[in-house]
């Protein structure tokens, strides 16, 4: 199994789309949640600066994951199975190891590390940033603690984990890369999108909302520092939907994680992959 996990790795470590997303996404996740915020901030009280100094890194950054930093998860899952329907090596690994479940389980084992590097990468990007600030307006340095900065990267990781794990599953269902994509992005901005926005309005639908990638996501970062304003104008994705208990978001995003692989893994245990 080992064996078979490295060279997973080995083929999303070479595969250019690995490093194309994960620059893109750090590039405008530090854009978005520093370079245009602190360029529109037209208040000059501590309070707006606070935003953006170091000792708000983890709230400020965490605030990005469950939209904007979902869709590269999205797309790189997407990616990790989908384009091996496109190039006919599923066949070939199946043929040549053991079984389906295991191939499958080391190409979500290797897709979990690689999400690693998309959540350290960003966090050391925000550190540089905020610091830089810090030094602009001459503000006092003062890092979160570790363990803020520890629970802040595991949620940002578990929340990549989940919209990852939907784009494995439409891989899986669609065959291909292109539709998956095209279907993920809608669902994300036209069915939570659109019914998040409502639900104020809606009575009937704030149950549903409350079961969302988004709902659950922007809960875990509220909860970790990230303020209401902060969510509402994230940049590309805001959410001003209801939001739910960080227990109950972790328990629904893991619920998430579980239940979309397992389809997908029994789509690709069932099915006939030419």
């Amino acid at each position: 199994m080992t064996r078979n996990v490295t060279a997973e790795l080995l083929i999303l470590r070479k595969r250019a789309a690995t490093w194309i997303l994960l620059g893109i996404w750090t590039l405008l996740g530090i854009f978005f949640a520093y370079v245009v915020p602190y360029a529109l901030d037209q208040e000059d009280s501590a309070v707006g600066l606070k935003e953006f100094l170091p000792q708000s890194l983890a709230g400020n950054l965490i605030a990005g994951f469950p939209f904007f930093g979902g869709v590269f998860a999205l797309m790189l899952g997407v990616f990790a199975v989908g384009s091996e329907y496109a190039w006919g090596t599923l066949k070939t690994l199946f043929t040549q190891r053991p079984g389906r479940l295991r191939v499958f389980a080391a190409k979500l084992a290797a897709l979990g590390i690689v999400l690693v590097p998309f959540v350290v990468v960003l966090f050391a990007a925000g550190a540089v940033a905020s610091f830089v600030i810090a030094q602009i307006e001459d503000a006092a340095v003062s890092w979160p603690s570790a363990w803020l900065l520890l629970r802040a990267m595991g949620a940002g990781w578990l929340i990549l984990a989940v919209w990852a794990a939907l784009g494995v599953l439409l891989g899986v269902v669609t065959r291909g890369t292109s539709l998956a994509i095209g279907i993920g992005i809608l669902y994300a901005l036209v069915i939570e999108g659109l019914l998040s926005a409502f639900a104020d309005s809606v009575s009937l639908l704030e149950p549903l909302t409350q079961i969302f990638l988004r709902a659950n996501g922007y809960s875990i970062a509220a909860a970790l520092g990230a303020s209401v304003d902060s969510i509402e104008s994230s940049g590309p994705g805001s959410y001003s939907g209801p939001l739910v208990d960080s227990v109950q978001a972790l328990v629904v995003l893991a619920a998430f994680v579980a239940g979309l692989v397992a389809v997908a893994g029994f789509l690709l245990r069932r099915r006939d992959v030419a």
